[in-house]
């Protein structure tokens, strides 16, 4: 991955690129942002740069051998560190210290990425600092960190920050189309709508029943049932598999709710619509239906934040929806 082949993040590219072509880079960055924007990427692509054997004023050329053992997990100045268990150990601390004690191998130059580093105990984090404040030479640190749990600001201090933000739905679209080919479009832009422009975090929630779920939950809805006992079970059996998602209950809310909104909003506005599944729910219910059931969908995520039975209330949920008027 090269700095051209990163989407969105223009910013943060512009400034790693200024300090590459000026000889300024710092002794230590900190990319800071929400999870999925492609901070870990962005690292590695400076890492490529830096380690690459041909390296001129352009991109890392791919087939030299530094280029070809940072790809095989195997370059030895390219140290990477991630979270052991629920955090960075100070253990880990130490033997990063002790590494960056040695010159680099091979091309005068060491890249040291923590990953997760907000999750550094403070014991870990003050063994960090004295690396920071007598920092060795020809070595990069690149702290990646998630902007929802602060670091120690001490540690910011002799940082040299730089941000990321959430792509757009387009940008984080053509990231999830380009790492999932097999994704439709109507897939990609709903995963990216529910990343809220993360596409990192898609693998995760790919994996998870969220997406299976709330396609279920639309077809039934959408073809109906022939009876109302049909209803009744075809309810009660999504709501239990519902209720089996535990924290990720949420997340087929947020779908639910969205979807409804797009098509009030399809309703509204008129017009061509895109997405087939829109088009057959435009056609279906109408704009007091839609109301009605983003209130109910509002409503179990009002019961859920009261701690009200979460198998209740998704047999409520998925009930009302059927019926709902």
């Amino acid at each position: 991955m090269t700095f051209s082949q990163i989407i969105g993040q223009a910013k943060a590219l512009n400034l790693l690129r200024r300090a590459m072509a000026g000889r300024r880079l710092a002794h230590a960055y900190l990319f800071t942002g929400p999870e999925g924007v492609g901070k870990a990427t962005t690292a590695r692509a400076l890492a490529a740069t830096l380690l690459c054997a041909e390296k001129g004023e352009g991109p890392p050329c791919g087939h030299c051998s530094g280029c070809k053992k940072l790809a095989a997990g195997s370059h030895p100045d390219f140290l990477q560190i991630k979270p052991d268990g629920a955090s960075i150990k100070i253990n880990q601390i130490r033997e990063l210290k002790k590494a960056l004690s040695f010159p680099p191998f091979e091309q005068g130059m060491r890249v040291a990425v923590i990953e997760d580093a907000q999750t550094m105990g403070r014991e870990a984090a003050n063994s960090l600092l004295k690396i920071l404040e007598e920092p060795p030479p020809d070595n990069l640190l690149l702290l990646i960190a998630s902007d929802a749990e602060p670091l120690l600001d001490t540690i910011v201090s002799r940082c040299q920050v730089i941000p990321f933000a959430a792509l757009t739905e387009e940008q984080a679209v053509q990231v999830i189309r380009r790492s999932h080919p097999q994704f439709s479009l109507d897939e990609a832009r709903t995963m990216a709508t529910l990343t809220g422009g993360c596409p990192g975090q898609t693998d995760s929630l790919h994996s998870s029943e969220v997406l299976n779920l709330h396609r279920e939950c639309l077809q039934a809805l959408l073809a109906g049932a022939d009876s109302e006992a049909e209803a009744v079970e075809q309810s009660l059996a999504l709501a239990a598999r519902l209720a089996e998602l535990k924290e990720e209950l949420h997340l087929v809310l947020d779908l639910l709710s969205l979807f409804f909104k797009e098509v009030m909003t399809a309703t509204l506005c008129g017009g061509e619509v895109q997405k087939d599944h829109v088009l057959a729910a435009r056609e279906r219910w109408n704009l007091q239906r839609l109301s009605a059931m983003v209130e109910i969908v509002e409503a179990a995520r009002s019961d859920l934040s009261r701690n009200c039975s979460r198998a209740l209330v998704c047999d409520t949920l998925l009930l009302e929806l059927f019926w709902a008027e």
